[in-house]
Formats: structure tokens, C-alpha cells, sequence
């Protein structure tokens, strides 16, 4: 799925990934198309500078880590960050709900 269709829930997408703990940006990607079965493979271009702007406005923060012997920047959840998902998941299953319920087949008789 591109970046493109994912626009206006790839801010909630990216915080749920940073759930379980602190990621390096590459992990981020990973969590997402593994957890989608391949669906949201987002390239670096489109997940970086997302999670820049999340870190901007105070919804993760990030620090250095080393894995494999290599420097890795990591992102994790703030508490305003945890706040705000909590905030998309609402937004998201009324979303949801209102579009399942309308493409919904409906029986012929229903105006």
C-alpha cells in the first residue's frame, strides 16, 4: 500500500509501532509490514521525516543506541505520544464503523 493511501493515519501507525518500546527507525519500518503482512511497506523517505515531525511535536522522543555495534537513533512514545494514540484509536474505529456500515450491502428495499 503506498504512502499516499495511508495519508492521515500514518502518524497513528507509526506511534502504534512504538507501543511495545523504544525502535530504531528501521525496526518502525519493519513492525509496520511485518504487523500489515506486507501491506504497509513505507520506504524510508515517507517514515524518517515522519518521525521527525512526531519527535517536533513532543509525541516521541529519541536518543542513541547501539546495535550490532552500530549507532542507531531511537524513537520512543512519550507520554503525550501514548495520549495521542489513544486518541487515533477513537478516531479510528468511529471511522471504521461509519464506513463499514455504509458499503454494507443493503436489501433492496432500503432507501
Amino acid at each position: 500500500m503506498s504512502a499516499e493511501a495511508l495519508k492521515g493515519h500514518l502518524d497513528g501507525l507509526l506511534l502504534a509501532s512504538l507501543e511495545a518500546g523504544p525502535r530504531h527507525g528501521y525496526a518502525v519500518i519493519e513492525a509496520l509490514r511485518d504487523g500489515s503482512s506486507g501491506h504497509f511497506d513505507l520506504p524510508t523517505g515517507t517514515v524518517y521525516p515522519a518521525l521527525r515531525r512526531l519527535e517536533a511535536a513532543g509525541l516521541v522522543q529519541s536518543g542513541w543506541s547501539v546495535v550490532a555495534g552500530r549507532r542507531r537513533r531511537t524513537y520512543e512514545l512519550t507520554p503525550a505520544g501514548r495520549r495521542a494514540l489513544s486518541d487515533q484509536r477513537t478516531i479510528w474505529d468511529e471511522f471504521s464503523h461509519a464506513v463499514s456500515t455504509l458499503l454494507r450491502p443493503r436489501s433492496r428495499g432500503a432507501t
